[in-house]
């Protein structure tokens, strides 16, 4: 066997771990009651912070250290370790896609939880504080020190806000030297690659007139509309994976008005930052090219088609390498629980940790869901399956975090 194979082999073996997998059985209606209560708690993008309060007392409860909230938001506490090995993060996201309103009660069906939000990422939340009271009740000790996070600002516009300040300007930034997301069900699926991501919005304006009165003048919904086709026959590359949308729209006063602004939103993705940058330069020659040609094409007496790009998303794309520590003891760990493991891109909050060269994956939170990002958004708790995704998210954070002798 490899070394990864020999660590985590190790480690399923100690007697402390068994006992943390018993007190994963033992305390799963615990588990499922917290997934419960925090997704009755609404947190749509940037309004998380009745679920981060809530969080935070119960981060408290479970007897972290330094349990605090920091200035954008995100809430933490940490489990100090022997010492011996560097900081490492264990997170999920306290935000979800769904905007204030949102009905979150949750529906029962068997050993279904369904609500909007129950699986990316409240499970999530609730399988950290799980992974705590197991470790507590074992009495494991890690040689790293574990840092469990509850970010904000993962989905959408939210643009990885937690986590970029965890980074950028944290009490932590300087220590942290692996990163564990814990976001949605799947256990097979381990996301070791993060796609980049630019998003604008573009606005088109221009003099306006009436449709009829007014009609041969320049016209900024053509623009947009030339701009959208074009993008639409641009050719990216199948490998590294790149896309782009034309996402939504809007602007006009009336229907029979030319419009003096009209916008679009677009989002433009790649495995490859450089690839990313790529087709982000070819995007703003598009727009540069359909403002000149309307402009061309009709009437400039009354002013001329002008496009303002404002950026609303920027994520960037990086990588943790294969031969990692973190992928290849997490990889073992997983599959060492009968999970046939691969390895994958994604847009998550590991993205932050990747693009600076911080050892980062995204690992699932157990058991089975779907419908994510829809009202009818699902997850089955069923105890068996679910206790084996947790124990294996935990065998893998132990093979990284290091269990302490003694």
């Amino acid at each position: 066997m490899n070394a990864p194979d020999d660590r985590v082999s190790a480690i399923l073996a100690h007697p402390a771990f068994r006992e943390a997998v018993a007190t994963l059985e033992r305390e799963h209606d615990r588990t499922v009651q917290d997934i419960v209560t925090l997704t009755e708690i609404p947190s749509p993008p940037f309004g998380e912070a009745a679920r981060a309060a809530q969080y935070l007392e119960m981060l408290r409860a479970h007897g972290l250290e330094d349990v605090e909230r920091d200035e954008v938001g995100n809430v933490m506490g940490l489990r100090r370790g022997t010492g011996n090995g560097p900081l490492v993060v264990v997170a999920a996201h306290l935000d979800t896609v769904f905007p204030a309103g949102t009905d979150v009660r949750v529906r029962r069906e068997g050993t279904r939880l369904l609500a909007p939000g129950v699986g990316d990422d409240t499970r999530g939340l609730a399988v950290i504080l799980a992974f705590i009271r197991a470790l507590d009740a074992a009495g494991i000790r890690t040689r790293s020190d574990l840092l469990f996070v509850g970010d904000v600002g993962e989905e959408g516009i939210g643009d990885l806000r937690g986590v970029r300040h965890l980074f950028a300007e944290g009490r932590y930034r300087d220590r942290i030297r692996a990163f564990f997301t814990v976001d949605s069900p799947e256990m097979d699926r381990v996301v070791t690659g993060g796609v980049g991501s630019k998003r604008y919005r573009v606005t088109f304006r221009g003099p306006g007139g009436h449709s009829y009165g007014a009609f041969g003048l320049v016209n900024p919904a053509y623009a947009l509309g030339r701009a959208a086709a074009t993008l639409g026959a641009l050719a990216v590359p199948a490998e590294p994976r790149t896309t782009f949308c034309v996402s939504r729209l809007g602007g006009g006063t009336s229907v029979n008005a030319i419009p003096n602004e009209i916008w679009m939103e677009v989002d433009l993705r790649s495995q490859s930052a450089a690839a990313l940058a790529d087709v982000e330069q070819r995007f703003r020659t598009i727009l540069e090219g359909a403002v000149a040609a309307e402009n061309a094409a009709h009437d400039t007496r009354e002013g001329e088609v002008t496009a303002v790009l404002t950026a609303i998303g920027d994520r960037p794309a990086g990588a943790t390498p294969p031969e990692s520590d973190i992928v290849r003891l997490a990889t073992a760990a997983i599959a060492a629980h009968g999970f046939r493991v691969t390895h994958e891109y994604s847009s998550t909050d590991a993205n932050i940790p990747m693009s600076l060269g911080v050892p980062a994956i995204k690992i699932g939170s157990g058991g089975s869901g779907g419908r994510a990002h829809s009202l009818e958004e699902w997850i089955d708790v069923e105890p068996r399956e679910s206790v084996r995704g947790m124990s294996a998210g935990l065998a893998a954070i132990l093979a990284v975090a290091g269990m302490a002798e003694g």
